[in-house]
C-alpha cells in the first residue's frame, strides 16, 4: 500500500487555449479499476488521502485538482469555472487513465459533475457516490458559501489557518487536530511572511453572478441527468446539511437510480470521508 500519491497532469482544452489539470494518483499505475474522487468548490484533491489509502490495493484512486485549485492552472476567463468546463476536463482525464471500470466519488461540486457525467449515454461510470449533494441545492447553504468563497485569506502560521478554516467549515463535523491539519496544509501556500489560502479568488464570480432563473434551469438539467443514471448510486448526507435537504435526498431514493441513502449524525455539509465509519461506508459500497 502506498502512503503518498504521485502528482500527474494532463492538458485540457478551454475556449481560447489549453490549461494543465493536475491529479493525484494512488495505487498501481497499470490498475485498470479506477476510483475518481472529485472535491468541492474551494477544496482540492488531497482531501481524499485517507479514503484513497483505504481503497488500495484493489483500486487505483485518482483525485484531480479542479482548475483554479491545488496544483492545476488557473483559468484566464473566470466565467469558465462552471460544470461544463469541469466536465470536459474530467472526460479528458478519463481518456488518459484508460480505465476498464470507473467508480466516482463526488463531494458537493464534485458530485454535481458526477451526476452530469453518469447521466450521459455511454457514460464510463459504473458506481456513483454523491457526498452531500443532489440536483436541488438548498438556498441556505448557497448563501453561506457565498459569504466566504473568493475571500482573500492569509495567516501567520499554519495553525492559525487551520483554526480559521475550521470556523467556516463546521459542517465538516468533528475532527482531531491532526486530521484537521492534514485537511488544511494542502490548501496553503507560503507567501514569504506567512501562509495564504491557495485557490483562484475568481471562482466566486460565476457563483455570485448566478441568477434565480439560471439556478432553476440548472436544477431541471441536473434532475434530467439524474433520472438517466442507471448504475448503483450511494447518497451520503450529513444529517445537519444545509445543501442537501431531506426532501431532495428522499426524492433521490425514488427517482433515477433509486439511490441508497446513508445519513451521518452530527455532520453537516460536507462529510470529509476521513472518519473510519465514513470511509467504511464508501469503501464497502465501492468494493462490494
Amino acid at each position: 500500500m502506498e502512503n503518498q500519491p504521485r502528482l500527474c497532469s494532463v492538458q485540457c482544452l478551454h475556449p481560447g487555449g489549453l490549461h494543465r489539470l493536475a491529479y493525484w494518483e494512488w495505487g498501481a499505475a497499470d490498475q485498470d479499476d479506477v476510483v475518481v474522487c472529485v472535491h468541492g468548490l474551494t477544496r482540492q484533491g488531497r482531501d481524499f488521502d485517507v479514503l484513497a489509502q483505504a481503497l488500495q490495493p484493489g483500486r487505483r484512486v485518482v483525485c484531480p485538482d479542479l482548475p483554479g485549485r491545488g496544483e492545476s492552472d488557473w483559468l484566464i476567463n473566470p466565467a469558465l469555472y462552471q460544470v461544463p468546463q469541469y466536465l470536459a476536463d474530467l472526460v479528458t482525464l478519463l481518456a488518459r487513465l484508460k480505465a476498464r471500470r470507473v467508480s466516482w466519488v463526488g463531494t458537493s461540486l464534485g458530485g454535481l459533475i458526477g451526476i452530469a457525467l453518469a447521466g450521459m449515454e455511454h457514460s464510463p461510470i459504473d458506481r456513483l457516490v454523491l457526498n452531500d449533494v443532489g440536483p436541488s441545492l438548498d438556498p441556505r447553504g448557497l448563501m453561506r458559501i457565498a459569504s466566504y468563497v473568493g475571500r482573500q485569506m492569509r495567516f501567520d502560521t499554519a495553525e492559525q489557518a487551520a483554526d480559521s478554516l475550521r470556523e467556516i467549515s463546521l459542517g465538516f463535523g468533528p475532527h482531531t487536530p491532526e486530521q484537521w491539519m492534514a485537511l488544511t496544509r494542502p490548501m496553503l501556500r507560503p507567501d514569504g511572511v506567512g501562509w495564504r489560502l491557495h485557490y483562484d479568488p475568481a471562482l466566486s464570480q460565476p457563483f455570485s453572478a448566478a441568477t434565480a432563473q439560471a439556478i432553476a434551469a440548472g436544477e431541471i438539467a441536473l434532475w434530467q441527468a439524474y433520472d438517466q443514471i442507471a448504475v448503483p448510486t450511494l447518497v451520503v448526507r450529513g444529517a445537519d446539511s444545509d445543501i442537501l435537504n431531506v426532501q431532495t435526498a428522499l426524492a433521490m431514493t425514488q427517482r433515477g437510480p433509486r439511490a441508497r441513502l446513508v445519513e451521518l449524525a452530527g455532520v453537516g455539509h460536507a462529510p470529509t470521508l476521513v472518519q473510519p465509519d465514513q470511509v467504511g461506508i464508501v469503501r464497502d459500497f465501492l468494493l462490494s
